[in-house]
């Protein structure tokens, strides 16, 4: 323990020197800093899904950087300092694990879960639903409302009632694509009800559809990558080749995987 506190009160030590020495960290602000964060989280989930474990310390501290930094920046108005940050944060832990710092009882994680729900409902929050970010990319988003729906116990009793949906959302978008006259409006809001429902039984299969999209996504890069060189190599161009040629080297590339 006392190695990783001097090691965070070196960090801490360094970020106040480059505040009050550095041009480009003097200049920052909150606002300045958030897409950096964003990228930063990115960097996080690409190392993670590629299982690079030397990237991942990296980029988690390049994560820890921007907290602090943010914290230090709000610490000259006043406004708060990265104890504040860490206090709130433990205090908020205590709070919704009663099962640990409390006399509560779980039978195991989805109760864990419901529990996090309603205690986060006293201290306030209008709706379940008011922690999702609007900023989530839209797959994301679907997951973490499904989650705190279920929280709440508002959710499917079986797989097989979330399937007999998403055949049902299925069949609707069918019936919107074959019409005579297209109403794309309709279209869009049947696909978006396919995808929910897809995410959802994703949900009730243990599968983690923004992990499962990313490996296809991947998969079809390594692929189509596979079959340009292959291309190249015989001296032609992509573009001039017809799909038998293509698939050819495709199907080539799925055998090599």
């Amino acid at each position: 323990m006392e190695e990783k506190v001097k090691a965070f009160k070196r960090l801490l030590t360094i970020m106040d020197e480059l505040r009050e020495q550095c041009p480009w960290d003097k200049k920052q602000t909150i606002e300045s800093l958030r897409h950096l964060t964003l990228e930063e989280v990115y960097e996080l989930s690409d190392s993670i899904m590629d299982k690079d474990m030397k990237n991942i310390k990296k980029e988690l501290g390049d994560i820890l950087l921007h907290i602090v930094f943010y914290a230090r920046i709000a610490s000259e108005t006043k406004e708060f300092d990265i104890a504040d940050v860490m206090n709130e944060l433990c205090e908020k832990l205590i709070v919704r694990h009663p099962h640990i710092y409390g006399d509560v009882k779980v039978s195991g994680e989805e109760e864990v879960k419901q529990n996090w729900e309603k205690i986060k409902l006293k201290e306030g929050s209008k709706s379940v639903l008011a922690g999702v970010p609007k900023g989530l990319p839209s797959l994301v988003k679907s997951i973490r409302i499904q989650e705190k729906a279920r929280g709440v116990g508002f959710d499917w009793d079986t797989k097989q009632q979330v399937w007999d949906k998403v055949n049902e959302e299925l069949e609707e978008f069918k019936v919107e694509s074959e019409r005579e006259k297209i109403d794309k409006k309709k279209l869009e809001g049947e696909f978006g009800d396919v995808m929910f429902a897809l995410i959802n039984y994703a949900r009730f299969m243990d599968i983690n559809p923004e992990d499962a999209l990313e490996k296809t996504n991947r998969k079809f890069i390594s692929r189509f990558t596979y079959m340009e060189n292959k291309i190249t190599d015989s001296g032609k161009k992509i573009s001039d080749c017809k799909l038998p040629e293509m698939e050819k080297y495709w199907n080539e590339a799925k055998r090599f995987e």
